[in-house]
This record gives C-alpha cells, structure tokens and sequence, in this order.
C-alpha cells in the first residue's frame, strides 16, 4: 500500500459559524467525499464510503496555543515535541527540534527500513544556492529538515517542468509572478502531476501552507480562495486514487483558518482525513487520536 501524507498548515476543526470558511465556502468536492459534510467540528468521526474523518488534539497535554515547529515535528517523527522542550515554539525548530527531527524523521527512518520516499515540493534557485554549504542556521522548516537529515533529495523548479515535482501553491501562481518560467495550472492538474509522482514512492509527502498564512492575515476572500483551491485538489486526489494499493492521509498541526475572527492560532483538534481503503480506515480511526499517532497510523498502512 502506497501512501500519499498531505499537510495542510493552520487549518483546525471549527464550529458551524460564519467565522469558518470550512462552514460557509463552496467546497463541494469535500462535501462529496464527505457524503455531504463540511469540514467542521459536528463531523469529526463520519466514516462513510470514501473517506473517514477524525479530530486529533494538537495541544498534547502543554499548555498554550499549539505552534508550527512543535506540531510538525511531532507530525513527521511521532514524538510529542512540546512535551520534549516544554513548550509550543513557532516559526522554525530549535536545536532540540533539529536534533529530533536528525534522528526520528520519518524519512531517515522509512529509508532505513527499505521504503521509497518523497517529497514532492519544488523550492526556488535561491534555496539551493544555500544547500551547497549545508543547512546551518535556525530558518529551515521541519519538511525541508526531515528531507535533508533522511538523504532525500529537494526538487527544483525545473523538476515541475518535468512533471517530477509540485510549487506549494500547487497552480504555480507565485512562481509565475516572480518571473520564473513555469505553466500556470489548475488544481485538478496539481493533483494529477502528484499523483503520478506518488506513484513511485511508497510514501510521499506534499506540504500546503497557505490556508495558515491566510487565517493570519484574517481575509475572508483570501481563506475562500486558497480553501477552493484545496477543495478542487484533494476532491481529484480522491478520484484517481486506487484504494487497494494507494492511502491518503490529510493533516494539519494546528488551528487558524477556521476562525477567522482571530489572527493566531486555535485550540481547536485538527482533521485527519483519511482516504482510501475502508476496513485501514476502520483501524486507524480507532488508534488516532492526537498528532502522535500519525507516524504510527503511516507504519500500519505501509506493512
């Protein structure tokens, strides 16, 4: 069983409010898989033909809002990074972090096990004029750590050309409007090049970033722009996908988006969204429960 790991910055499981985009958007490709749900809090344990959805709690027993470099460090090792220094840190790990994510990412750990792995983000010119002297320093985010610490490759922007890679905005719309040469494409495109990219890898990684950005920036038109986005990609993903040989599994490390009458983070759990195979999805649904358990329910599915 292959693996698609979507991971979706700042989008938390919110309640039935204009505040919401999940609520008041047009998502109809969620809705569908969803048997006609939104992605809120009052659906969180639907299991129906297609997908399952779960809450997972993000604070992991720390007090405070729950933040970026502890949340996806937890997500890509398994390991409760803010129980490890004591504290939600935002923005980019620590050295602890850093240590952490060395020696359980979950791509070291995969490789060493004799999995195929990827990340399929494309990163820009600029970042690789930094990698030929290494990653020092304290701006790295954890995908881009667990990459370089599992000996996995970075993609460039020449790879999306290639069909080999995706931007993290998926249409290539950023790219494009800093002048570098790059098609313009559709989400339902996005999703199609990921998925042929999947197809070699027993377990892929995509990062999505934008939905946090726009719940910081509190923007209704934004947050409805970037969640039609996602919208029209995951509901592709979820029709090409074949369930006895491929999984998916959609994720985020905190709240944002869902409340946008605030700029920082929530306290609401986050979705998994699980894809695929109903009996897996039966298992996993038992046995998550916080971001903990991602890792785990990504070894269950690979055996």
């Amino acid at each position: 069983m292959r693996i698609l790991l979507i991971f979706i910055d700042g989008v938390g499981l919110g309640g039935d409010s204009p505040a919401n985009p999940f609520s008041y958007a047009d998502t109809p490709k969620l809705n569908k898989i969803l048997d006609g749900a939104d992605l809120t809090f009052s659906n969180a344990g639907f299991s129906g033909s297609a997908a399952t959805l779960l809450a997972l709690d993000a604070t992991l027993g720390v007090p405070g809002l729950p933040q970026s470099a502890t949340g996806q460090a937890t997500i890509f090792t398994g390991e409760n990074a803010p129980v490890l220094i004591n504290k939600h840190l935002n923005g980019f790990p620590n050295r602890q972090l850093r240590q952490l994510l060395a020696e359980k990412g979950m791509f070291k750990v995969l490789k060493s096990k004799g999995y195929k792995v990827s990340f399929a983000n494309a990163y820009r010119p600029v970042f690789f004029n930094k990698l030929r002297h290494g990653l020092p320093g304290d701006r790295y985010s954890c995908s881009t750590l667990i990459t370089y610490y599992g000996g996995v490759n970075f993609h460039t922007v020449d790879d999306i050309n290639c069909g080999k890679a995706l931007f993290m905005d998926i249409t290539n719309d950023i790219l494009k409007r800093m002048g570098l040469s790059v098609p313009i494409i559709t989400p339902e495109e996005g999703a199609g090049q990921l998925h042929r990219i999947s197809a070699e890898f027993d377990l892929c990684l995509f990062e999505y970033f934008l939905t946090d950005l726009a719940g910081h920036l509190g923007e209704y038109k934004e947050s409805e722009r970037v969640i039609s986005i996602i919208d029209k990609f995951i509901g592709r993903l979820a029709d090409l996908i074949n369930p006895a040989e491929e999984f998916i599994i959609i994720c985020s490390d905190h709240g944002n988006i869902e409340d946008l009458t605030i700029r920082k983070h929530t306290l609401n759990k986050v979705p998994a969204l699980l894809i695929g195979d109903s009996a897996l999805r039966n298992e996993l649904q038992k046995e998550m429960r916080d971001l903990t358990d991602i890792i785990p329910a990504l070894y269950r599915v690979l055996k």
